[in-house]
């Protein structure tokens, strides 16, 4: 019997090979879709999955609870010691300072080599890897990292560095600074996880590269700067932060008993948690699961419009088969098998797209997703079995009640298969799907459009950022002098960071010596006299600083002022102290609002000073029309400055590029679903006008014999689909408006959702119907009434 119904189903397939090819591209489409999008959000979700105990780990963090409440992924360096030495709560607990972009140097023999690891370096305690499962392959587990000068790198840094040599005992020196000696070798760090540096250093050294009142400041926090516990088996989360509580008392007074609130971050939310420094959030899988599961929907929407619109074409094939004796189900059955052949050959058509797309879907995210075959297996056979009855069932339905009377005597007619009604809704229902698809493209392409284009208080076109290796204020003052003579260069500043950066600092404020600081932080950003003109900020009071090695004067923002509640030039003159109050000094200046972060935050309150200890940068505004001679010139300079070092330079428009990047990846992946969506609601548009097209045949021939021009014909194609359109649109667009409303909240700074977006939605729609609809109405308008006629 199986082998009848795949037999009869073949042949069905064959004689009508259009429908055949549209429902398999269309269903093919919507599987890959659900396939690659199954692949994303189960790799997501795998992330840091592999470690042992992955329930009982935790991420000590810090929150702020003053002006709102702020959060840090990072917390005072002391805390973890502190938590480890007075409280046997967890089995184990570590710190990681992590430091970016750092420069590797290999010597061997007169050969020296120079690296910059943009995954950066982590100086960890030696528990670090009792809590977090990073096996090692070569050296000894128990004493590795214990002693000062050690270093453990990965197996594709043992690789990259010193080839097919033996990396153990070799040494490596970071940033001029301090050496190490390789102790152990790490097996590769897996793709599905956030910890992406693969070069770890003795914590004992943390001292000699950095500032060593790190190590007892309770007042600042370094983003970097992180704290991992395994917990007991029988310690709650709640019983550590009331631990976690009595430090703070303990090690903090006044005010800030009630500021400073430290917090444990289970190792599962790491990745999902954007206000901690995580990669993804929840809710953008979410919306990529409803996505795939609309590409879904679409797609076999697609197919039940298509096979009810055939169903008259069997009537007598179904007729003949209920006068043999067939009964409905076995009929119903039939259909079935024919879905199921279908659905088989669009699902090995989408396991192939889906390997296509791939490697494309890696690009995008930077990420490392490979197939996994066994969960896969089982979601593809879940998915097409799933595909087979909601595609095959109401077309089987339908053809299993057919009257075999009237079947054979031609008399069925659209109402019997559901009519225009059914497949009314059905188009509906594609047109929405890609009417929210087409405005949420239109939308998040408006938004990024805004970030990326808006006035942010600064220039940021034509600017170089380079980085400064040390602070040697004679070799900064000649390499800025030389720069300077290179044509082409308009404004040379040396600064922490630009403007808007993902790196910034924010301390405690107090303002002209109130008695209280203030209930809200500032963002610090140390910079020379030539700061203000090199970015373009706009001074609307006062006056810029004097140039000077440490900090004699501030300039402060507008945002500084109205956290104040006071106008500009009355800030001027006023004494303002940061750092504890340990460095205090008057404002001369405000500068017009800037934004220092992405469009995602607030703008905060800044004040800008000199301090040559705290430059890391320098920015150089450049003439475009001689750039290459130019950055080749700087370049020159830069080496003959710094010769140990390893030159690298940045263009500041790509560096705030990077605050959008997760949402330029979440847009490519809308617009291509929008055009997939699109493309298989236009393919089962053009089955059905070709449909309509047959069985109007004779009426159009005998309406063109009758006088119609070619418009009328094609409005009697036209005014059907215009006015499912319109209702797709109806219902389309407040789910659109709801959806990219809640997107746009997590912009401080948003675009406004106007009619021209909708207008520009419909029309859209509407030009790709037409086109559809079009093609195949102006065939049959130009068919000749008098074959028309003659047609059976």
């Amino acid at each position: 019997m199986l082998k009848n119904y795949i037999k009869i189903a073949w042949r069905n397939l064959k004689r009508n090979k259009a429908y055949a090819t549209i429902s398999v591209v269309g269903l093919a489409l919507g599987i890959a879709c659900g396939i690659l999008i199954f692949t994303l959000i189960t790799y997501h979700l795998s992330f840091d999955t592999f470690h042992k105990n992955p329930d009982r780990v935790y991420r000590l963090y810090t929150e702020w609870h003053d002006d709102g409440i702020g959060m840090s992924n990072g917390v005072p360096q002391p805390l973890g010691k502190t938590f480890r030495n007075d409280f046997s709560l967890a089995e184990k607990t570590a710190r990681a300072i992590n430091f970016h972009n750092p420069l590797i140097t290999i010597t061997k023999g007169g050969d020296v080599r120079k690296f910059q690891e943009e995954d950066g370096v982590t100086f960890a305690e030696p528990q670090y890897f009792d809590i977090l499962n990073f096996p090692l392959i070569k050296g000894d587990r128990k004493t590795v990292l214990v002693h000062p000068g050690e270093a453990i790198i990965t197996q594709k840094m043992a690789y990259k560095y010193f080839g097919n040599d033996n990396a153990m005992g070799k040494v490596i020196r970071l940033d001029n600074k301090v050496n190490f000696t390789i102790t152990g070798i790490l097996k590769d760090i897996p793709a599905n996880t956030d910890r992406r540096q693969q070069i770890y250093l003795s914590y004992g050294n943390m001292d000699e590269y950095t500032d060593k009142r790190r190590e007892d400041n309770w007042g600042g926090v370094y983003s970097g700067s992180e704290a991992f516990t395994i917990l007991k088996p029988n310690v709650s989360k709640a019983q550590a932060e009331k631990a976690l509580a009595v430090i703070v008392s303990k090690h903090y007074t006044g005010r800030d008993l009630k500021t400073w609130f430290f917090k444990l971050q289970p190792l599962a939310d790491m990745h999902f948690n954007p206000e901690l420094d995580g990669y993804a959030d929840k809710k953008y899988l979410w919306a990529l699961f409803f996505i795939g599961l609309f590409l879904i929907i679409t797609a076999c929407v697609n197919f039940v419009n298509l096979a009810t619109a055939q169903a008259l074409n069997r009537a007598k094939e179904v007729g003949i088969r209920k006068v043999m004796g067939s009964l409905p189900f076995q009929l119903f059955w039939q259909f079935i098998a024919e879905t199921a052949l279908i659905t088989v050959v669009a699902v090995l058509l989408a396991i192939g797209l889906s390997y296509l797309a791939l490697p494309a879907i890696n690009h995008l995210f930077q990420s490392e997703m490979t197939f996994d075959i066994a969960r896969l297996s089982i979601f593809i056979f879940v998915m097409a079995l799933v595909v087979i009855f909601l595609s095959g069932s109401y077309p089987g339905l339908v053809l299993a009640r057919f009257q075999p009377i009237m079947a054979l005597k031609s008399k069925l007619s659209q109402k019997h298969v559901g009519g225009f009604s059914l497949r009314r809704i059905l188009v509906v229902t594609q047109f929405s799907i890609s009417q929210i698809l087409i405005i949420g493209t239109i939308i998040v392409v408006s938004q990024l459009h805004y970030s990326q284009n808006a006035d942010l208080g600064f220039n940021k076109n034509a600017i170089v950022l380079l980085p400064i290796p040390s602070n040697d204020k004679a070799k900064l003052t000649t390499m800025r002098n030389r720069f300077n003579t290179i044509p082409g260069v308009e404004k040379v500043s040396y600064c922490f960071r630009a403007p808007a950066s993902q790196s910034n600092n924010t301390t405690g404020v107090n303002f002209n010596h109130r008695t209280e600081d203030e209930h809200w932080g500032i963002n610090t950003k140390t910079a020379d006299e030539n700061y203000l003109s090199t970015f373009g900020l706009k001074l609307v009071a006062g006056r810029n600083f004097f140039p000077a090695d440490s900090v004699r004067e501030f300039v402060v923002n507008e945002t500084f002022v109205k956290k104040l509640n006071m106008k500009p030039r009355d800030v001027i003159g006023k004494m303002l102290s940061i750092n504890g109050k340990s460095t205090t000094a008057p404002i001369v200046g405000v500068v017009k609002d800037f934004y220092n972060y992405s469009f995602h935050s607030e703008i905060s309150p800044i004040c800008i000073m000199p301090y040559w200890g705290g430059y890391s940068t320098v920015a150089i505004k450049m003439n475009m029309r001689n750039a290459k001679s130019s950055l080749a010139s700087v370049e020159k300079i830069w080496n003959d400055t710094f010769p140990e070092e390893l030159y690298s330079y940045q263009f500041l428009d790509d560096s705030i590029n990077k605050f959008y990047q997760l949402d330029n990846v979440m847009l490519t992946l809308i617009e291509a679903f929008a055009a997939i969506a699109i493309l298989i609601s236009c393919l089962g548009l053009y089955g059905l006008v070709s449909f309509m097209a047959v069985r109007k045949t004779k009426e159009i021939g005998v309406r063109k014999v009758l006088g119609a021009d070619i418009q009328h014909i094609l409005w009697l194609f036209g005014k059907e689909f215009t006015r499912l359109l319109l209702i797709a649109f109806v219902i389309a667009a407040p789910l659109a408006w709801w959806v990219m409303h809640n997107y746009l909240q997590d912009f401080k700074y948003r675009i406004t959702i106007g009619p021209g977006i909708f207008l520009m939605a419909i029309l859209s729609t509407f030009i790709i119907a037409a086109i559809t609809v079009g093609y195949r109405s102006i065939i049959s308008a130009l068919a000749n009434p008098v074959k028309s006629l003659r047609s059976e």
